[in-house]
């Protein structure tokens, strides 16, 4: 159970740094009027683990938070992927 805790763990890190940069590069294409990442795609990589970093991402960037979509979703997606390590470490450690 230690090691289904890490990987997840590993795989919410690495997603929330690849949607922590979605979240910029999104910004500087809009800023530039340039080719855009779809909204789809950067509330992909917030539910497949990384909540965190887009929502930090949101916040450094001031990107998306006018968007009701990105600023009810994304804390709920948070919000979900927090209980869900806390129930694993829970698990393995209690």
């Amino acid at each position: 159970m230690l090691l289904v805790l890490k990987a997840v763990a590993a795989v919410m890190a690495a997603m929330s740094l690849v949607a922590f940069c979605a979240c910029g590069i999104d910004k500087r294409r809009a800023k530039r009027h340039r080719w855009r990442i779809p909204e789809s795609t950067l509330l992909l990589f917030a539910a497949l683990g990384g909540a965190g970093g887009f929502w930090v991402g949101m916040r450094v960037f001031h990107h998306k938070t006018q968007h009701k979509k990105f600023t009810i979703t994304v804390p709920l997606l948070f919000t979900a992927q927090a209980a869900g390590i806390a129930y694993l470490v829970w698990r393995v450690f209690a």
